[in-house]
């Protein structure tokens, strides 16, 4: 963005750029945030699952990959019925929420998130599935049901969750929390710290942001 433009022309800009992007930004979080989210939990519980359900995982991703999705989506509900104790059911889940909602089907998405949620035997893998399912349900226009998801996030991906505070602080017209709620997610550390500070300027308080 150049800077020669006025803080208000910025703002307008800003806003133009979300109403045109926003939508693209929940989903990539949606369907992305596995990758970054998730490896940690994903390595201190791989080492310990049977053979069996890495085999089914392995089969998953593999069909998957080649665009098999009847298949893939088959053999994971094996593996969740299989060893739904397991990581590798886990992210068998968080899979199935991603197809589910490429394939427009929002609702099978949320179910599958909601299992994630409910079911997976590391705190890391349940927050990521929390802060999936809390996006898919802003993409949804949920407000209430995300609020009640986000305000029950404990510590872990602190800087997440405070930046969906904001977004949904934002949507109810309470500017004021959130940009105290995009500050604390750049104070507390967040992914998305650019469009943060995007955010930041849209709500009046650019200098804030470091």
């Amino acid at each position: 963005m150049s800077s020669y433009l006025s803080e208000e022309e910025q703002v307008e800009a800003l806003k133009k750029w979300w109403k045109q992007n926003g939508t693209s930004v929940i989903a990539g979080v949606v369907l992305g945030f596995g990758i970054i989210f998730g490896w940690q939990g994903w390595n201190v519980y791989q080492t310990s699952q049977g053979e069996g359900a890495s085999i089914l995982y392995t089969s998953m991703e593999n069909q998957l990959a080649q665009g098999d999705t009847n298949a893939g989506v088959e053999t994971a509900k094996r593996l969740i019925g299989e060893f739904g104790s397991s990581a590798y059911a886990t992210y068998a889940a968080l899979q199935l929420a991603q197809v589910s909602y490429v394939q427009g089907e929002k609702e099978a998405a949320r179910s599958h998130l909601q299992w994630a949620m409910d079911n997976a035997p590391d705190k890391t893998l349940a927050e990521l599935a929390r802060l999936r399912l809390a996006y898919l349900l802003m993409d949804m226009q949920q407000w209430q049901a995300a609020e009640a998801l986000v305000s029950a996030a404990g510590e872990m991906m602190a800087g997440e969750f405070a930046l969906l505070r904001g977004d949904l602080a934002n949507q109810r017209g309470d500017t004021a929390a959130a940009r105290a709620a995009y500050q604390e997610a750049l104070d507390k550390g967040v992914h998305q710290g650019d469009l943060v500070r995007m955010k930041l300027i849209e709500t009046g308080n650019g200098g804030a942001a470091s």
